[in-house]
């Protein structure tokens, strides 16, 4: 079938071009934007059984205006430290009513009050009330830049201070640490391509065909996926757009590179340009065609998280691994068959075979001593699998931005005169079964809410106005986005706070720390049913490739292993050498995108050119050691830059994306070198002739190869 695929490309290179070049067109003109399908809001991903959700759905009917409104918190100091006077006071409350005259679009209520003031009197606080819930929403970002705008000339001349904090005004400041972190990763990210592939095939073609034709297929995927959002009725994560830059250029630079190598071997071996791309489709496009599924089958499975954040990354990413395996398997070879050598101008070496190189003397290591390469190499991945053991999920996003922002200072300044929690309260609810709520039963249930576990501050009981709900803010001790109070609200304080709730009432608990429990909760469940259901469908897309039963599984294995001893390299840098408090709780699923599910190509390549060794009748050993030496280079190649387009990430001054890219770029390393290069082969080697039972797809082939491949139609 590729052969068929090649020949036509090759036949017809113009045909393919113009036709992809239209369809492109079409599509970016007439699809909506990604940005009208993205979502900020955490809570919004999680199912509605969750106890966060049914809060916010109990806030939005019971306290419309309240319920779905954000804040910004104005925490007001004098500016010489000295405590807050009865004037200062007085003053706080007069640039309220100020603040709240200039009526800032986007604002609807400026307010504060005795309550608001700090028990030491360190801080007075000013809410602002928002009218927006999408932290990402341009015009509610720019309400609060306003705030600040009006803010200090309503101070100036009291001796006090201001600054705005909450999360967003936590979003304001650090928009910009968002923008040049994706700046830094698209900078580098085509940096890193062009230098390697120059070193690699010294040809500036070879190294600018990918940055050229996969920001095509970026701008076409973002908006087939924008598409489908509008179509089906579903949001994304803003996480999106980089995800979707780092995986296109990833992948779709290992194909590019899978074909490149194998075109390269045909043109040395006396092919000319016509045929050598055929036969590189035909033995490269059953490869690329097989990870691409593994890698969207993988995508899909996310479909089955009950976090509508994953499930919806699932199908926007399949959309886009999609699109490259049809660039893949038609423009790039209509494109480099018009070109022909001149893909590698003005470098000669592709004419040369190599030889002595490093590739040969790995290739038979391996094929010499395949039991201790099997034994080294898996032995290194066991023992970073086991600080997966000790992995925990770290909530905390503003620890990670830079802590010299106004945002960051105010909620410091706040921390002295309140409970760390006052800038993200808990949020209690009382529910009763169609009666008016009692003074006696909110006294009583507002008792024994500020006794319950962590409990800092309780704020008095706000009833609706027909008396059957009533709404309770409850500052936590301790910062609310911890580990110990994500722990916290999901098991003792829900439990203390059920238990209190007066006969014939039910109590809920809500806001942002227990969104984030919930979210714990559905990720650990989704874990344990993504993982196993990816390697089942892996197992099967690399039996049918193989035509066996057995290789698939030990393939599977390496894969999982893998997965595992990249998630515990992250727990021994960042939670042991770093002393970090976590590691943050996105990077399994992360991993399981980039680790497990396109790590996957190296292996299939690895397998796939193993067979194709043995099919040429030499035995496991020899197969193996040849394998390496051909399908090494590719490997290493690829692996590197997918390695170093997430390595990039590390530059950026927000630890999450720190984190993401120490994780990934370590995984794709682990999978492509030690994993592919070592792991796979020697155990190929060692298993024999029994890896391909029972479909004998090592059994040797009597075709000439030019004949196989279909050369003669093309």
């Amino acid at each position: 079938m590729f052969g068929r695929l090649g020949g036509f490309v090759v036949r017809r290179p113009w045909w393919v071009i113009i036709g992809w070049l239209v369809a492109s067109f079409a599509i970016v003109i007439f699809s909506p934007r990604l940005a009208d399908i993205t979502s900020a809001d955490q809570g919004s991903f999680l199912p509605d059984k969750y106890e966060s959700v049914q809060a916010i759905k109990l806030a939005q009917e019971a306290f419309p205006q309240q319920g779905q409104a954000a804040t910004a918190i104005i925490v007001v100091k004098r500016a010489d430290g000295a405590p807050l006077a009865d004037a200062d006071v007085a003053k706080v409350g007069a640039v309220a009513q100020t603040l709240q005259g200039k009526n800032i679009s986007g604002i609807s209520s400026v307010v504060t009050g005795p309550p608001a003031v700090a028990p030491n009197r360190s801080v007075q606080l000013v809410t602002a009330v928002l009218s927006g819930t999408n932290l990402g929403d341009p015009a509610m970002l720019e309400s609060v830049k306003e705030l600040r705008r009006q803010l200090a000339p309503a101070l100036e001349g009291s001796g006090l201070q201001a600054g705005v904090a909450g999360n967003v005004a936590t979003f304001v400041d650090n928009e910009k640490s968002f923008e040049s972190s994706l700046a830094i990763v698209g900078i580098a990210t085509f940096a890193l391509i062009l230098g390697l592939i120059l070193l690699i095939f010294r040809s500036p073609i070879a190294a600018l065909l990918p940055i050229f034709v996969i920001g095509v297929v970026l701008q076409v995927s973002s908006s087939l996926v924008a598409l489908a959002g509008k179509i089906f009725d579903y949001t994304v994560s803003q996480d999106l757009q980089t995800l979707l830059l780092i995986v296109l250029y990833g992948i779709g630079t290992d194909y590019i590179l899978f074909l490149l190598f194998r075109y390269r071997e045909r043109l040395r071996a006396g092919d000319d340009k016509r045929t050598a791309m055929v036969v590189a489709v035909q033995r490269v496009g059953e490869v690329i065609a097989s990870a691409a599924a593994a890698v969207i089958v993988a995508f899909l499975v996310l479909l089955l998280a009950s976090l509508k954040s994953f499930g919806s990354l699932g199908p926007a990413l399949a959309i886009a691994v999609t699109v490259m395996l049809i660039t893949a398997l038609t423009l790039i070879p209509a494109v480099v068959s018009l070109l022909g050598r001149y893909t590698f101008w003005p470098s000669k070496s592709w004419q040369r075979h190599p030889e002595g190189k490093l590739p040969a003397r790995l290739g038979a290591l391996v094929g010499r001593r395949p039991a201790a390469v099997a034994l080294a190499s898996g032995g290194v991945l066991v023992v970073l699998a086991a600080g997966a053991l000790f992995f925990k999920a770290d909530y905390d996003f503003n620890a990670g931005f830079p802590q010299n922002t106004e945002s960051a200072r105010a909620q410091v300044d706040l921390e002295k005169g309140f409970p760390a929690g006052a800038l993200t309260p808990t949020e209690v609810y009382l529910r009763s079964g169609g009666t008016p709520l009692t003074q006696e039963q909110l006294a009583q249930f507002s008792a024994a809410v500020a006794k319950a576990p962590g409990v800092g501050q309780v704020q008095p009981p706000q009833p609706t106005s027909d008396g059957q709900v009533a709404r309770m803010n409850v500052l936590l001790s301790g910062n609310p986005l911890s580990n110990e109070s994500i722990a916290l609200v999901r098991g003792e304080l829900r439990d203390a706070v059920h238990a209190a709730a007066p006969a014939g009432t039910t109590a809920l608990v809500g806001g942002i720390t227990a969104i984030f429990a919930d979210i714990n909760t559905a990720n650990n469940r989704d874990l344990s049913v993504i993982l196993p259901v990816a390697a089942v469908l892996i197992a099967l897309i690399l039996g049918l490739l193989l035509r066996s039963m057995v290789a698939p599984v030990y393939l599977v294995v390496a894969v999982l292993l893998g997965f595992a001893a990249t998630l515990g390299a992250s727990v021994y840098v960042f939670q042991g050498l770093l002393d970090k408090p976590g590691v943050t709780f996105q990077l399994p699923i992360i991993l399981y995108l980039f680790v497990l599910a396109i790590g996957t190509d190296y292996n299939i390549l690895m397998i796939a050119r193993l067979r194709e060794e043995a099919r040429e009748g030499r035995e496991p050993r020899e197969a193996a050691a040849l394998g390496v030496e051909h399908a090494g280079p590719s490997v290493a190649a690829a692996g590197v830059i997918l390695a170093g387009t997430f390595g990039v990430l590390m530059l950026a001054p927000v630890s999450f994306l720190v984190q993401m890219g120490f994780a990934v770029a370590i995984g794709i390393l682990l999978s492509a070198f030690v994993v592919s290069l070592f792991f796979v082969p020697s155990l190929t080697a060692l298993v024999g002739h029994a890896a391909w039972w029972p479909g004998h797809g090592d059994a040797p082939s009597a075709a000439p190869e030019r004949e196989r491949a279909g050369v003669g139609t093309a």
